[in-house]
């Protein structure tokens, strides 16, 4: 396929750093989309958990005025789509948005399947089953995190409220960010890794083109001269200093083209001697 050496010799480089420099590049960017994504899932648990605290001495004294208060003012934030508090029956008592106040929310929905994907409902969540990634209807990419709120000594002791010990969870705080900057964040990453994985690409098999041009390409060039100019009987010109590896090669076209110069030379002078005078018939 490829008949000139500098091809036969950059060709498979090229494409073996690139496949190399494509897999490193996916797997990097694989790897910190994952870690950017696992950072926004923990920050966005960390707000909720504030919350969730925010709203607990509230929740203490039956103050629903200061909790819808607190809830509207934190769906007005830049980057909240959606904030609500429901119960252990799915009935949403808070939210930002007045239409959700008083029904049940889907337990079926990508907030409430981790939960209740059991018979029995879970009653704790790690950081990253408390997330889930979905569309919302306004088409915006939602990062959502569902926060336990539990019943603490303080809440079934307390003398407004009737909750049992055993009632371990008394409902859920609900919250959607806008996930609009972690993926302008990963676009921009992604960008710039593409300009640097090309650069690296560029200047890996440029250098390799170069080095094997002067190391190699060139002294296999002037020697091929050489040994054609010699082959055609043209042996005025001197042979070529070639360093490296190649230097073997050189040593033994030198040596080949002495004996062949050497046995041309004794042939031509074996030619020009004279005959030798026969000797006389003996009678």
């Amino acid at each position: 396929m490829f008949k000139s050496i500098c091809a036969k010799a950059i060709v498979p480089v090229a494409l073996t750093v690139t496949g190399f420099v494509v897999v490193c590049c996916l797997l990097l960017y694989t790897t910190i989309k994952t870690d950017l994504t696992n950072d926004a899932v923990k920050h966005s648990s960390a707000l909720a958990d504030t919350i969730v605290k925010s709203t607990r001495y509230a929740m203490l004294r039956s103050d629903w005025d200061t909790i819808g208060n607190i809830i509207q003012n934190i769906g007005e934030q830049k980057g909240v789509e959606h904030v609500r508090i429901f119960n252990k029956k799915g009935l949403v008592m808070f939210s930002e948005d007045p239409s959700e106040v008083d029904h049940f929310v889907d337990k079926k929905s990508a907030g409430c399947a981790s939960c209740h994907a059991g018979p029995v409902p879970s009653a704790t969540l790690k950081d990253m089953q408390k997330a889930r990634h979905f569309v919302n209807e306004r088409q915006v990419k939602v990062l959502a995190i569902t926060a336990p709120i539990y019943n603490e000594p303080a809440c079934f002791s307390a003398a407004c409220h009737f909750h049992s010990p055993e009632q371990k969870l008394l409902g859920t705080l609900d919250i959607g960010l806008d996930q609009a900057p972690l993926t302008k964040t990963l676009s921009v990453m992604g960008g710039r890794m593409l300009v640097f994985s090309f650069m690296v690409l560029v200047l890996t098999v440029g250098g390799v083109a170069a080095l094997l041009r002067k190391n190699v390409f060139q002294p296999i060039r002037t020697l091929t001269d050489f040994t054609e100019k010699a082959a055609g009987g043209n042996l005025t010109h001197c042979f070529p200093e070639i360093g490296g590896e190649l230097e073997r090669l050189a040593h033994h076209s030198r040596q080949l083209l002495h004996q062949r110069d050497h046995a041309m030379t004794r042939l031509q002078e074996l030619e020009e001697e004279p005959d030798p005078v026969p000797k006389a018939k003996r009678g």
